[in-house]
């Protein structure tokens, strides 16, 4: 159904209630996070670890977001919204929305997952539940090995309040002096950061299940030990009370690049800044503790009402992650590790360059120069393909320079590793290592040390913006002449997550594509104004320009009486031009689906506006982070991939790239992704016009199909089939 284009251009896009608040939005993303560990149908230690995902997640939301926002509302800020919201509205409906959830998923914990797990033979005890020789093991323990990390910190007017450091674990204690009876407060921090959070008891400790075994596992919080023995850092006073309570703080690296001298110096300044945090932005504390502790936590930290979240059980809930070392596995998701590419099968293994007899197989760049390649982890080995040819090119002795983008990348990186091979084999060797990846800075900094040393040519980026694009160039000497090879992938170069979240890789050698990335590590390197590429959609230069003009060719189709098709998935969709040209797009009759896994500010369903579009979620075992852009373009379709989400950074602030799809086969096994995702009835949820979220079940008679289990199934398939 389409309106009149009279009604059309009467139409304000701009109004506000067309949009959805981005930051209410990703906490309806978290909320489709913590329903995973509220689900009966998801293994009960996979339930643990969404807990404590849901917790990792508000974390770095309050460090970065909410702090952002209370900054916004200090200095005055009243510019609105999209969606027609002042900063202080935003903070105080957030607060009013997260309650609920954090409420329950605390409640989820206590009651459900703790009482599952001891049906498993799991029992996290609470101190006060423990056995008279439970208690006098953890007492040994916590004089030999607890004890002597802590540090009492009294408060009085010779020794003022602490600083209290950000996603610290604390417990605020008030003893009696029997001399004076003058009652005093005193801080611990709980140090999780050298010891584990949950103590586990001997074997001959543990409790006994209902057939008198021994349990799998018994153990005790941390902080309940120390509570219960800190008579040991007070002696001769009377202990009172001891109450927990964690603070989050602003963690977010503010950095004026053009004032540094040093960009690498700064950023490593800034990271100093960071361990302990800035301003404190919230405060978790145990329901059970009294005003006027409370009152006393709330002044010195400087926080509002609004900035105290009251939990009836354990703080601090992203410890639970530790419970997924636990050798259950009938608790957890099947196992999977990637399967070897069918067209990289028959690869050799890499010789070192004195190796004088090759061993038998191709090599991986005789595989490309037949035709492309996709990979899509994690259901292809990341080591078995994009590791693989980063060493191979590191080795191979007609490879003459190796240029690649480092975002984010693992502890132990096989890729580091390379690189400084290539640069030792006499190799030119670039590596553009972005060092103000957030939270990722000191890493990247240890990375670009190590590189630097090894002879590797590293560059830190552009000033003023982030390179968040995915990125391999390879040039190689053959039969007299230079040839390119390429990855262009929607992911990190991050061997350990590449084996939790979904991304897309495309190896090509392709003259046009290999002559793109020349042209863009130019520009990421040297002084280049290019403006225009033969393939590849490259943001800030002309990657906004060319998405809208290709929405606007959908809408051209349908005008001259064709059809217009748009299927788009993306981490986030923030961009108000590009959801006007969606809601235009979808006024001309232009079908669209839009797959986001996180924040989507565009507002479906609404008639007149945007009833053509639909929008899903899909959340489950693996992160969903690929991107893809699929235009029917009157039967001239279109595909591309990138790694550049439609947000105003990643299209204004950030270097993306977003390749062509010109491959058949690959382009056919793209729409065969998009297509599971689309009729997924497992993990899908669908966004409604009124900002809800609606999970799909299988319709009577329907199969479930969920789409990480039907594109593991599929992997599986292929591995067994001769390439």
């Amino acid at each position: 159904m389409t309106i009149s284009e009279t009604t059309v251009s009467n139409m304000n896009l701009d109004d506000s209630k067309y949009y959805f608040n981005r930051e209410l939005s990703w906490l309806d993303f978290n909320q489709r996070v913590l329903h995973e560990a509220l689900d009966p149908r998801t293994p009960l230690l996979e339930r643990l670890k969404f807990t404590a995902i849901f917790s990792s997640n508000l974390d770095e939301f309050f460090m970065v977001r909410v702090a952002g926002l209370k900054k916004q509302l200090e200095a005055g800020v009243t510019q609105l919204t999209p969606d027609g919201r002042t900063p202080g509205e935003q903070l105080e409906e957030l607060s009013q929305r997260l309650r609920p959830l954090v409420k329950q998923q605390s409640e989820n914990f206590e009651y459900t997952l703790r009482t599952e797990l001891v049906n498993y033979g799991v029992h996290l005890i609470n101190y006060v539940d423990l056995s008279q020789e439970q208690r006098n093991y953890l007492k040994d323990y916590f004089e030999e090995n607890i004890f002597p990390v802590l540090t009492p910190l009294a408060v009085d007017p010779g020794r003022p309040f602490p600083y209290i450091s950000n996603l610290s674990l604390n417990l605020a204690v008030v003893v009696k002096d029997p001399d004076t009876q003058e009652e005093l407060f005193a801080r611990i921090k709980v140090p999780t950061n050298v010891l584990p959070r949950f103590i586990s008891l001997p074997a001959g400790l543990r409790q006994q299940q209902k057939d008198g075994k021994s349990s799998l596992w018994t153990g005790v919080p941390l902080e309940q030990v120390i509570a219960h023995n800190l008579e040991a850092l007070f002696p001769g006073m009377d202990v009172q009370e001891c109450h927990p309570f964690r603070v989050t703080r602003n963690a977010d690296i503010s950095l004026e690049e053009e004032e540094a001298d040093d960009l690498l110096i700064a950023i490593e300044e800034e990271i100093r800044k960071r361990r302990v945090g800035r301003d404190a932005v919230k405060l978790e504390i145990y329901a059970s503790t009294p005003n006027n502790i409370r009152t006393m936590l709330m002044e010195d930290l400087d926080l509002k009402e609004t900035d105290v979240y009251s939990i009836n059980g354990l703080l601090g809930l992203k410890d639970l992650f530790s419970f997924m070392s636990l050798p259950l596995p009938e608790l957890k998701d099947e196992p999977w590790s990637g399967l070897t590419h069918p067209r990289f099968s028959r690869l050799k293994e890499i010789n070192s360059p004195d190796d004088s007899q090759p061993l038998e197989g191709e090599d991986i760049f005789s595989v490309i120069r037949d035709s492309d390649v996709l990979v899509h982890h994690p259901y292809h080995s990341f080591s078995a393909t994009v590791e693989k040819f980063i060493a191979q090119a590191a080795q191979d002795r007609d490879v003459q320079a190796i240029k690649m983008t480092l975002y984010r990348t693992s502890g132990d990186s096989p890729i580091i590793n390379a690189l400084i091979a290539a640069a030792e084999n006499g190799k030119q060797v670039v590596a553009l290592v972005e060092l103000k990846a957030r939270f990722d800075e000191e890493n990247n900094i240890n990375w670009a040390r190590k590189l630097e040393q090894a002879g590797v040519h590293v560059v830190y980026g552009l000033v003023g913006l982030k390179t968040h694009t995915k990125i391999v160039l390879v040039v190689r000497h053959e039969k007299q002449e230079i040839h390119r090879y390429v990855h262009i992938g929607t992911g990190n170069y991050n061997s350990k997550t590449a084996k939790l979240y979904t991304d897309l890789g495309l190896f090509s050698c392709r003259d046009d594509l290999g002559a793109d990335l020349t042209d863009l590590f130019n520009f990421l390197t040297g002084y280049s104004r290019q403006k225009s590429y033969r393939k590849l959609l490259v943001a800030p230069v002309s990657m906004r320009d060319r998405l809208v003009g290709m929405i606007q060719r959908e809408i051209e189709h349908c005008r001259n009486g064709g059809t217009g098709r748009i299927i788009v998935k993306v981490n986030s969709l923030v961009d108000a031009e590009i959801i006007k040209n969606l809601y235009e797009a979808s006024q001309g009759g232009v079908q669209i689906d839009l797959i986001v896994r996180g924040i989507c500010c565009l507002r479906p369903g609404l008639e007149g506006v945007s009833e053509n579009i639909r929008v899903i979620s899909i959340i489950g075992r693996f992160l969903e982070h690929s991107r893809i852009f699929y235009f029917h373009n009157g039967g001239n379709e279109e595909v591309y991939i990138g790694s550049a989400d439609w947000m105003p950074r990643n299209l204004d602030r950030r270097v993306e790239a977003v390749t062509p799809i010109e491959d058949r086969e690959v382009f056919k096994d793209i729409q065969e992704i998009l297509g599971i995702m689309l009729s997924d009835n497992r993990q899908a949820w669908e966004l409604k016009s009124d900002g809800t979220y609606e999970l799909r079940y299988p319709q009577e008679g329907e199969k479930e199909q969920g789409t990480h289990k039907t594109l593991m199934k599929i992997a599986l398939k292929l591995a067994k089939t001769p390439a």
